[in-house]
């Protein structure tokens, strides 16, 4: 595993653009599978993976898993299109989970 700190970001081509312009690695995604497939290949390459909320809500199940590894961490972003909640969510969930009450 060779993490180095590297940042790749996920989503749909108009979503990712700003991110290739600040040297982070962009990847196209247009559905789970893809999303998926991608996930399973940088897990082992990238410090952090941004992804976009859409392409996250429908590969949460294989997001929650990396929440048991240190890397890579996984981090909704919304896309081109605007939020649909799903980043808050989680982050609502995690610190109500580590916390015991949901302060947000």
């Amino acid at each position: 595993m060779s993490v180095n700190g590297k940042i790749a970001v996920i989503g749909d081509k108009d979503s990712v653009l700003a991110f290739k312009a600040v040297g982070a690695d962009t990847f196209g995604a247009q559905s789970m599978f893809e999303t998926n497939d991608l996930l399973r290949r940088l897990k082992d390459e990238y410090a952090v993976i941004f992804i976009t909320e859409d392409l996250a809500a429908q590969v949460a199940e294989t997001i929650n898993k990396f929440k048991t590894r240190a890397y890579p961490a996984v981090i909704p972003i919304p896309g081109s299109a605007g939020t649909n909640g799903f980043g808050i969510k989680g982050i609502r969930r995690d610190v109500e989970k580590a916390i015991g009450a949901d302060i947000l």
